[in-house]
Formats: structure tokens, sequence, C-alpha cells
């Protein structure tokens, strides 16, 4: 790993190196890291854009969805000239605007069983900011198999939640959080129910921030916590989850050998 910084490094990521729990070396490990981002949307925007600014030196964003006029109330990193346009391209171009040293990797695609392990493979940390509970257990159970740190974030209505889920290093998956995914319309979704478009901007600015210090090694993280944050009464709580012994997922017990079953 380099530490040699150019001028303009430097001078961009000076904030981040006055920190002593950052400093250079910090700093370096950031642009040797990637992360992968499924979902370009609400969630999905803060995040790209503030893990470009902080220097993560490589980008995947994978979204097979086009821009549309809703999406323009929470999802930051489109605009009007960008309506119709593949919310993967867009968001890359948002985020490369902010900072043309890193690489962006442009997905247009949607996650699904064919291709989770081959796109997560490639990244050190992934991130949740699908909109979705198929896609959500999905990647879960693919970031099991290949043993990647996953940061999971949902938002509806005013309300959001975010952990981080780590189970190759002993913590619990998302199945222990969630042994199965809800029945077919017992959970709105967001374009059924609304959800208030700050509260994506500040659930993705939290997962962006729990990504980073994952990526650093500072600080606690959230595996085996949920942070549930109420827009409304402007309250954070968190709750803890254990692993689970018999999880389907990470319990070892007739754990998932492969990703047919979401087909």
């Amino acid at each position: 790993m380099s530490l040699e910084f150019t001028e303009d490094e430097i001078q961009r990521y000076s904030r981040h190196i006055l920190l002593g729990e950052v400093g250079g070396t910090g700093q370096a490990r950031l642009r040797e890291a990637s992360v992968l981002i499924v979902g370009a949307g609400g969630l999905g925007s803060p995040l790209a854009l503030y893990l470009a600014a902080a220097g993560v030196g490589r980008i995947g964003i994978v979204d097979g969805d086009v821009v549309e006029l809703s999406n323009l109330q929470r999802q930051i990193a489109h605009g009007m000239a960008d309506l119709g346009r593949g919310k993967a391209q867009s968001a890359a171009e948002a985020a490369r605007a902010i900072n043309p040293d890193i690489t962006l990797d442009i997905h247009a695609m949607r996650l699904d069983a064919s291709n989770a392990l081959a796109l997560i493979g490639g990244y050190d940390v992934i991130c949740d900011g699908s909109d979705n509970f198929a896609t959500r257990f999905l990647l879960a159970d693919a970031c099991v198999l290949a043993r990647r740190t996953l940061v999971s974030a949902a938002v509806l209505r005013f309300e959001g939640q975010l952990t981080t889920l780590k189970p190759h290093v002993s913590g619990p998956c998302y199945r222990c959080l969630y042994p199965e995914a809800p029945p077919d319309g017992l959970i709105p979704s967001c374009s059924e129910a609304g959800v208030l478009g700050a509260v994506t901007g500040v659930m993705g600015t939290l997962q962006a921030t729990e990504v980073l210090k994952e990526l650093l090694g500072l600080g606690e993280g959230l595996s085996g916590r949920l942070l549930i944050w109420d827009a409304l009464g402007m309250r954070f709580r968190t709750m803890r989850y254990p692993k689970t012994a018999d999880c389907p997922s990470c319990g070892g017990h007739g754990a998932f050998t492969d990703l047919a079953h979401h087909g």
C-alpha cells in the first residue's frame, strides 16, 4: 500500500488526514478499498456520493432501473436531465463529478441468483440499498457464501434501520435477524406507503459512515446490533440480536450451498 499522495490528494483529503484515527495510512487504505452498492435509489444515492467524496478507490453500482420523476424527491444522485437514463450510469456520473480520481464500475442490471456471487466477489464491502425483500435475502445469502461484510439499510415512511452483517467473523447474518421474508403484501413498499425523502438521506449517510468505519477498522460497528431511527420522534435506539445456531444461512446445519432457491 503506497502512502504517497499528490498535492491535490493531500488538499482533497486534508480533513481526513487531520484525524488521528485516519491519517495518511487510513486514507491510503480507503484508496485501495472497493465497495459494491446494490441499488442507486434513495439509500444508494447519498451512499455513493459520500464514499466517492471520501476517496474509496473503486465503487461498483448495481441497478437495472431507469430514473423516473417520482425518484427525484429523495434520490439525490439524479436530476431532471437524467430522466429515462439508467440509474447506475447516472449515479456513477454524479459520484465521478465529485471525485474524478476514483474508479466507478457500472453494473446496469438487476442482482439475481445468476450474477450475485460474481458481482460481490470483486469487492471488499457490500452495501444493500435495495427496495425489496427478494433482493435483500438473496444478497445477504450471497454475502454469507462469499464471506463478505454486508452493510444493510432500509427505510419506510418516517423510519430507518441499519445493521452490519459479518457472519464470516462470528457475527449473525441477515437470516439470524429475519429468518424469512414476510408474506407478499404484509409490509408495503415505499411506492405503496410513501417515505419522507430526507429519511433516505439520513440512513444512506449513516450507512456510508458504517462502511468507512469497516474499511478503516474504527470504532464500534453494528454487527449484532440493529439501529432504528424514528424521524417523527427524533429518537435513535439500538437493539441487539444474536447469531442463531440453526440459522439456515450461516448456522452450518443445512446451510445454503448455492443460490438456486432464490430462482
